[in-house]
């Protein structure tokens, strides 16, 4: 056994391939089948086995991130789900929070809930907030709810009791319940998925866990079934949202935890790479085929959440969308991809994206019947994409129908030539990125100046340098096999998982440190079961933190905890640590209110090596271009001859001037004039602005 491992991240228009043996990296991309997204994994396996001439033996790992939930939540394509909760409350996660989130739109879509009102039931039950029953869970009443699901033919059933967070019984009693009478329905309970305060956030996650199980319990069956054939033994992890790997079980039962797992694959490797580079703050930039992430790195860790919206209503709306309590990665992610589709509006104003053209029919340029103009046919026009060598020259792409989509749909109505109008389309879509990652920063009260921008993805290279001088960076770094970078992370990652409980507690002298190590205990006990299931052997690391707020505000913010076990002078750690978190995220502290706790959190994580630091700059070198493209000048407006270099040919120091253009099979690097491109020790080409 050569003891291989294999990452596949399928996107919404190509399917990543990753890889690792001995010490070489194999990558490649292959398009993503819409309606069978397995099918492009397989695809790319027997690519990867016949070019690299391994077999299903030689592997001992296959980890695998997909958007297949996220998509099921947004095009509301889930199962037919059921509510079952406190009754009396059945209509809460349709009131949510009793607010606008856009108060002056008088004609504002809130996002209707993943469950009808006609499949929401109340049960006769009631516990209260320290756990004591005060209506014992009426069975009788429970029998009568079951055939009205078996009636409904419902697939999916989603179980949120009041409390049950701390007295979890009901649930598991009714879930016991409905088991038994019918067994081929999947549960979710809430005290399982988010046992957290707030039964809306947790409601509306266990709906959403439910209502995506069914899909991807059969997805995953599919996948592990089909992989099996084939003759792989290996396991399979599945990438989470928070940055860890899962166990197949583990994400048959949690799937809502997969939400954006591929661009949490990203975020790994960009804190790879400020690790081995020695950088404190990065921002990461992820452009694909459909989506741009940008993502906050200091000190090498990701930022990182419990609060997450998916289907939003409205673009960067916070509070348009369902709100969902799992462990995140925290970013921002907007439709701004290769195939996102450029429009001019009745103001005569350019958009491009969210709509993308995806994998079918894909970018104008494709040939494959898309007559919409993308972001990809304005890179073909501007000369930043080379028709005949697009993607390793698997594809061979159309200039001509690039240019006529642009001027049908661009150039036309706003009278300009294809070149500026191709440059119209490229410098809306950098500016939203830019301003999506000038919002971000400001929201989490982080400066983006003086950061280093990690690029990564199909499209990223291409805009980095220009989306870089917008934001007043000043260096820029793109990875080896940065077209395949969340695939990459996906070997990178730890196997982990996250535990929460909703224990309140005022910091002061009557915190029960006793009680508080025997709810961490429970919490790692819990945790160790899981992550043991997924790497037996590892060792494991422990995070503890808790979401803390001064006494009578309304949300918390999240203080890493000293490792335990704890006592009397943990009291005065707590306000320590929560009053320099909460300074450094509003730069005040608030002097003479007691301070409290909502949530504890432990997170338990399998070891993994720390990559070593980049040696030194090689002495430079100047290498020989291997030929010329015109390309855009967007400082000129004008096409001007740039050296065109191989990234496999380059070595290391190897010194490029701007403009200039470095490809590869999986993406391009743009080297705008006034950059200066250099291959480092470990082969990443990390440019410099040196211009005024």
């Amino acid at each position: 056994m050569t003891n291989a491992h294999l990452a596949a991240d399928i996107g919404g228009t190509f399917t990543d391939i990753a890889v690792t043996y001995k010490s070489d990296l194999y990558t490649c991309k292959v398009p993503t089948v819409p309606g069978a997204p397995e099918e492009g994994i397989f695809h790319g396996v027997r690519q990867a086995m016949t070019e690299t001439g391994l077999t299903t033996a030689d592997f001992s790992l296959i980890v695998h991130g997909t958007t297949l939930a996220t998509n099921a939540l947004i095009e509301r394509k889930g199962a037919k789900t059921a509510m079952l909760v406190t009754d009396g409350f059945r209509d809460s996660v349709e009131i949510a929070y009793e607010n606008r989130f856009e108060q002056y739109d008088i004609f504002m879509d809130k996002p209707p809930p993943l469950v009808r009102r006609e499949h929401r039931y109340g049960v006769p039950e009631r516990v209260d907030a320290r756990g004591n029953v005060l209506i014992p869970l009426d069975e009788n009443a429970v029998i009568h709810l079951i055939e009205a699901l078996r009636d409904h033919k419902i697939e999916a059933v989603a179980i949120g009791f009041l409390h049950s967070y701390i007295a979890p019984d009901h649930e598991r009693r009714l879930a016991d319940i409905i088991a038994r009478e019918l067994p081929d329905v999947l549960v979710s309970l809430s005290s399982e998925v988010s046992p957290e305060i707030r039964e809306y956030e947790r409601w509306s996650t266990t709906a959403a866990n439910a209502y995506v199980q069914p899909l991807m319990s059969r997805y995953l069956g599919r996948l592990s079934s089909e992989l099996m054939d084939m003759g792989f033994t290996c396991p399979l992890r599945l990438m989470t949202s928070g940055g860890g790997l899962a166990s197949l079980e583990t994400a048959v039962r949690f799937p809502i935890r997969l939400v954006e797992s591929g661009p949490a694959g990203g975020a790994i490797l960009a804190a790879r790479v400020a690790r081995e580079c020695g950088l404190s703050r990065v921002l990461s930039f992820d452009m694909g085929g459909t989506t741009a992430k940008i993502c906050l790195i200091d000190d090498g860790k990701p930022q990182q959440s419990r609060s997450f919206e998916v289907a939003r209503q409205y673009r960067f709306m916070k509070g348009s969308g369902l709100p969902l309590r799992i462990p995140v990665i925290e970013m921002v992610e907007i439709g701004a991809g290769g195939g996102s589709t450029a429009r001019v509006d009745g103001l005569s104003r350019i958009h491009v994206g969210p709509e993308s053209a995806g994998a079918v029919p894909g970018p104008a340029c494709y040939g494959q019947g898309g007559n919409a103009p993308t972001v990809t046919d304005a890179n073909v026009t501007l000369g930043r994409v080379d028709p005949d060598n697009f993607a390793g020259g698997t594809m061979k792409l159309d200039a001509t129908l690039s240019a006529e989509a642009i001027d049908a749909d661009v150039g036309n109505a706003l009278s300009l030539s294809t070149l500026a109008a191709a440059f119209g389309i490229s410098e809306v879509v950098e500016e939203n990125m830019a301003n999506a990652a000038r919002v971000h920063a400001v929201e989490r009260g982080k400066e983006i100046r003086g950061r280093t921008l990690v690029a990564f993805g199909g499209g990223a290279a291409l805009h980095a340098a220009r989306l870089a001088r917008k934001l007043n960076m000043n260096e820029v770094i793109v990875p080896v096999a940065a077209g395949v970078g969340s695939a990459v992370g996906f070997l990178q990652a730890p196997v982990a998982y996250e535990v929460v409980r909703s224990r309140y507690a005022l910091i002061d002298e009557t915190l029960d440190t006793e009680g508080l190590n025997v709810l961490f205990d429970e919490m790692r006990a819990e945790a160790e079961q899981i992550v043991a299931d997924a790497a037996p052997e590892a060792d494991l690391q422990e995070t503890r933190m808790a979401d803390m707020r001064y006494h009578g505000q309304g949300h918390e913010i999240t203080v890493e905890l000293p490792p335990g076990p704890y006592d009397g002078t943990l009291q005065n750690k707590l306000t320590g640590l929560f009053e320099a978190t909460y300074a450094a995220a509003y730069s005040r502290r608030i002097p003479g209110l007691d301070v409290e706790v909502m949530n504890w959190t432990l997170r338990l994580s399998a070891t993994v090596q720390d990559p070593k630091p980049c040696p030194p700059m090689p002495d430079a070198a100047t290498p020989i271009p291997a030929g010329e493209r015109e390309l855009f000048d967007p400082d000129t407006g004008n096409l001007s001859t740039a050296a065109v270099y191989h990234r496999d040919a380059l070595s290391r120091g190897a010194v490029i001037t701007g403009p200039a253009v470095i490809t590869e099979d999986e993406t391009t690097t743009i080297v705008l004039a006034g950059f200066t491109a250099r291959l480092n020790a470990i082969g990443y080409i990390v440019m410099q602005w040196e211009g005024s």
